[in-house]
């Protein structure tokens, strides 16, 4: 597509340079608030584009961000970078080859690069073009699991933040509509008294049965909960390997989501109250631990509808010829469920002929997408805030996966990398030129506080679970 629009001209100058920070990303074996390398790439491009630098935010010595231009609105741009546990895989190889301890299964190397480079197109504009107006880039690591942006929401970093802007790689291009799960993730931690499973167990008090008898009454807790609320489990210590030892310690975390903020704190009382009983049932004693918490994702129907104009104006991503083969060896590896899925989702005509996403979804498609949950949640409460999916892998590839991890570093990537950055640019410059539209999203943002003020799910005690630095 022949760009028409100076801003994307400015966006497409800097393509080598951002394409490189999101393949520089992509090597990079971190997760949860050990994005030491991540973060380091974000902070060397911010001083090559002379941003203004602020490191460890809310103490975070893995988030920072960058700030150009002076007066005028503040506009934000989001990005991310942390990996996943489990998803390395070797890149452009379209069968499972592990490769590394971690990996970008969710395309977060790219949904950083964008943001940056978006960002940065938007400084070059202010510059060109002497509006005023500020641009920041925030660098938000733990996202998976960390709820990062929560912490600097609770610590006022967006307090003067006119509106935010952020996007998602996906395997197809459009608004990405304000629907996502509050959850909080909560370590319960029994502890008994460990005895000889066969000399002595009467003396023993198995925390590992206080667990399980948890499990079970979470289980019956299903029945009960509200429509679209879902609760997760993980052992995090099993207590110890050595059967004929009862064992004296054990956790467990619950992820519990609603799909409103409102509807969570009870529900996690109910939880709290069958970890209470699972310890009276076995004379064990339970300490818990909150390690995150989350809000769910508040609309700003102005916003959208001015990214929308953008999405249209610029088209679907540009994929070539050459863009098929490996997207066709990706989806080979999926099942016919996975790929028929998006088109359900997007309310489309299933077509699996169809290798790599060709349209842009309509904004009122309805789309049903199945839930999963975002730090960017908290940030949408603080400031009016919207997303985009863009297309940057094979329709039908799922979020976690080691097919998406392969596709990290693909030239289709690369595209649907640019393409987003070139959404967000022009829709923040729109926020800068037009003082009524950026008034309209700020008076529909502050409806929605009036009716509902928010409140932070993050206990004040609760801090970043930051592990010891290796």
């Amino acid at each position: 597509m022949k760009n028409t629009d100076r801003l994307w001209d400015i966006v497409e100058n800097h393509r080598e340079a951002f394409t490189g920070l999101a393949d520089r990303v992509f090597d990079t074996p971190e997760v949860a608030y050990t994005e030491y390398e991540s973060v380091a790439a974000h902070i060397e491009m911010l001083q090559a584009t002379g941003a203004r630098i602020t490191r460890d935010l809310a103490g975070i010595p893995t988030a920072v961000m960058g700030e150009w231009g002076s007066r005028g609105p503040v506009i934000a741009i989001l990005g991310e970078y942390d990996a996943l546990p489990a998803l390395g895989q070797e890149p452009g190889v379209a069968e499972e080859r592990p490769m590394g301890a971690f990996g970008h299964g969710c395309g977060h190397n790219l949904l950083g690069s964008a943001a940056m480079m978006a960002a940065v197109g938007l400084r070059d504009w202010l510059a060109e073009t002497g509006t005023p107006g500020r641009v920041r880039y925030y660098g938000c690591p733990a996202e998976e699991g960390g709820a990062a942006k929560t912490f600097m929401v609770r610590a006022g970093l967006f307090d003067d933040v006119d509106a935010a802007i952020s996007w998602h790689p996906a395997d197809y291009t459009g608004v990405f509509h304000a629907a996502s799960l509050a959850n909080t993730r909560i370590d319960f931690t029994f502890h008994g008294r460990a005895s000889h499973a066969a000399g002595a167990p009467e003396l023993g008090r198995s925390a590992l049965d206080a667990v399980e008898l948890m499990n079970v009454g979470v289980n019956y807790l299903r029945e009960h909960m509200p429509p679209g609320a879902k609760i997760h489990y993980a052992y995090l210590d099993a207590g110890g390997t050595a059967p004929n030892v009862v064992p004296a310690k054990a956790t467990v975390r619950q992820l519990i989501r609603t799909k409103r903020l409102r509807d969570l704190n009870a529900l996690v009382e109910r939880v709290r109250k069958i970890g209470d009983g699972a310890a009276l049932m076995t004379e064990t004693r339970v300490e818990t631990r909150v390690v995150s918490a989350v809000s769910d994702l508040l609309g700003n129907h102005v916003l959208e509808e001015a990214m929308q104009a953008n999405l249209e104006r610029l088209g679907p991503v540009d994929f070539d010829a050459a863009d098929v083969p490996f997207a066709e060896a990706i989806r080979k590896t999926l099942t016919e469920d996975h790929i028929a899925d998006t088109f359900r989702q997007l309310g489309r005509p299933i077509d699996r002929t169809l290798p790599l996403c060709d349209f842009v979804v309509p904004i009122d498609a309805g789309t049903e997408a199945s839930m999963g949950s975002t730090d960017v949640g908290d940030v949408s409460w603080a400031v009016p805030t919207v997303q985009a999916w863009v297309a940057t892998c094979a329709i039908g590839t799922p979020f976690h996966s080691w097919q998406l991890t392969a596709q990290g570093k693909s030239p289709a990537a690369h595209k649907g990398m640019v393409h987003a950055a070139k959404v967000m640019a022009t829709t923040g410059r729109d926020l800068f030129l037009r003082p009524d539209l950026l008034a309209a999203a700020r008076a529909e943002h502050a409806g929605y506080l009036a009716a509902e003020p928010y409140s932070c799910p993050m206990p004040p005690e609760v801090s970043p679970a930051i592990p010891p630095r290796a």
